[in-house]
């Protein structure tokens, strides 16, 4: 083998060694660890926009798991939702699942709100109470559009509201 052939051979690793050097830090960053003990929990929702495989799931703001995949239910037409919990962390069998905006620009996560319940959940149960995702956007529009009432409704100003162009 030549100069040039050792030195590329010598780069190249050298490439290798750093690009897993980054898959190491980023995959401790993003909070997975391998082999880490989870539990999975369901839970259904109306709506769940934004929120995506890989979305947080917090209970008080602090990170306990993941949402592990989320699915159309045909029949009902609503998202079944699976969520990957620490093992660490017991939630209580009356808890509430909301569906939490992460500001203006988009995305969301699951927010726990722990019952008062002394039995915990266990592997594969449900979360039965569930708030989904509100449409703020839609919200917004509807409440600028809406013409039933204040100041535009005719009533005010003599105008029937059987005459909409008030020219009886």
């Amino acid at each position: 083998m030549d100069r040039s052939g050792i030195f590329e051979t010598v780069v190249g690793m050298a490439v290798i060694a750093v690009a897993a050097a980054f898959m190491i830090y980023a995959y401790g960053v993003s909070g997975r660890s391998i082999g880490a003990d989870h539990y999975r929990l369901e839970a259904v929702f109306g709506r769940i926009d934004g929120v995506t495989v890989g979305s947080e799931v917090r209970i008080a703001g602090v990170k306990i798991g993941s949402v592990a995949a989320n699915t159309l239910n045909p029949d009902t037409y609503e998202a079944d939702v699976a969520l990957s919990i620490d093992a660490k962390v017991q939630i209580p069998e009356d808890s509430v699942a909301k569906i939490v905006s992460n500001g203006f620009l988009g995305g969301a996560h699951v927010a726990i709100e722990p019952g008062a319940s002394e039995e915990m959940m266990r592997e594969g149960e449900k979360i039965t109470i569930t708030q989904g995702s509100v449409d703020l956007l839609g919200l917004a529009v509807q409440s600028f559009t809406n013409q039933s009432g204040g100041a535009s409704n005719n009533a005010g100003n003599g105008q029937s509201e059987l005459d909409p162009l008030g020219d009886m």
